[in-house]
């Protein structure tokens, strides 16, 4: 009976997940799947192939490489290509082709002193980059209900209003964890082959632990491997992994927000991390008239040449998908239509996507970084607060040199 009835709710999950992935292909242009090849997105896989919509492209699969996951991932992926006959888009952070790339430009170890900043660099901006190269209409992800309360009530369709286009789906939204096991165990799914080492789920290796592990930093102490899934078959106490919201227990370990919270996110499906990659900042926000004054340098030789032309002007090294940027666009509009009026030129230089320059010419650690162009160069604007008061306090002190 109980076996008739796990049947029953596959093949109603099954149905139910298909159904909602036909609607990717028959209802949108661009349908795009980033992959983590954790448990639930092996099953979606298996699922994309299932309607043929691998091999034929119709949805693409797209997987962020932070350059931290564990050994085995990147060559589990190419199993998976093999296996289903598709080859994944992977991104990367901007301007880095290998780990020694990456601690270059952002440090070794950046995650210990700025989670936050890592979590942008090796995920949120390449991940926004490939929903954006890859033309993204309507995204395809892994999130559940079980997954814990911050995911409790995700529908299997949402809308994520980034310009009010791109729409989510969520397939498996309704599953819990152990149904993805035993769908994968039905079905001959491959799995991560970290699952078959004791890891519920697969994230950055550098904060990943087994769950039970030696120092109970899972929140599970015990035999690391213990419990594990292979080939189809559970090995110990199931319910380490299995119980409500357990499935990330050994993700983020060590890892803390700014608040002082445990940290529960990666990044990416935070508030702001989807819903910002396709819309640029000062378009005319905290504009009356609608379009915005802020000039924006479209080159280095732009910004440089504003740089050195002796001012005086203002300039603002931004990231679109950073909440400071976007929480002073209003008012530092505000402040570039009263300059615009007497004849000074405000502009923006993204810096996201150029940090070893911008780190360089313009004394930026952190975004945003505002600079006021005098005779003499650059002053730094190192306040928090930046207000249109505030802000045009520390021009008219510094435009002009003394």
């Amino acid at each position: 009976m109980i076996s008739k009835a796990k049947e029953d709710r596959l093949a109603h999950l099954e149905a139910q997940a298909l159904d909602s992935l036909r609607t990717a292909v028959t209802e949108f242009s661009h349908p795009v799947f980033p992959n983590a090849m954790i448990v639930g997105d092996c099953v979606i896989t298996h699922l994309l192939h299932k309607l043929d919509y691998l091999a034929t492209e119709k949805v693409k699969v797209m997987v962020v490489d932070t350059f931290h996951l564990f050994d085995s991932t990147i060559p589990f992926l190419k199993e998976l290509e093999k296996k289903y006959a598709f080859e994944a888009s992977v991104f990367r952070a901007e301007g880095c082709e290998t780990r020694e790339d990456f601690e270059k430009i952002f440090g070794i170890g950046v995650w210990k002193v700025d989670v936050a900043e890592y979590d942008r660099a090796a995920k949120v901006e390449p991940f926004q980059r490939g929903l954006e190269a890859l033309e993204t209409d309507v995204m395809i992800n892994g999130r559940r209900r079980d997954h814990g309360a911050d995911r409790a009530y995700i529908e299997i369709a949402e809308v994520a209003p980034i310009g009010g286009e791109l729409a989510k789906l969520n397939p498996l939204a309704y599953w819990t964890f152990e149904d993805c096991f035993d769908y994968a165990a039905a079905h001959g799914v491959p799995l991560h082959p970290t699952v078959a080492e004791g890891y519920p789920s697969q994230g950055d290796a550098k904060d990943t632990v087994p769950v039970p592990d030696p120092e109970g930093l899972s929140g599970v102490k015990g035999e690391p491997g213990s419990v594990r899934f292979v080939d189809g078959e559970w090995f110990g106490d199931k319910r380490a992994w299995l119980d409500y919201g357990k499935e990330r227990a050994g993700r983020f370990v060590g890892l803390y927000d700014k608040d002082g919270s445990q940290k529960t996110e990666c990044g990416i499906h935070v508030d702001g991390a989807e819903r910002s990659w396709d819309r640029d900042l000062w378009g005319g926000v905290g504009n009356p008239d609608g379009a915005s004054v802020v000039v924006p340098l479209a080159s280095r030789e732009d910004a440089l040449a504003l740089k050195n032309s002796g001012g005086p002007a203002m300039i603002v090294v931004y990231a679109p998908w950073c909440p400071f940027c976007q929480a002073m666009e209003a008012e530092f509009e505000k402040l570039a239509v009263y300059l615009e009026a007497k004849g000074v030129t405000v502009a923006k230089y993204r810096g996201d996507v150029d940090r070893p320059f911008v780190k360089e010419e313009f004394n930026v650690k952190a975004f945003p970084t505002i600079n006021v162009v005098n005779q003499d160069g650059l002053v730094k604007y190192d306040s928090e607060v930046r207000t249109l008061d505030a802000m045009l306090a520390f021009f008219e002190a510094h435009a002009t040199t003394p």
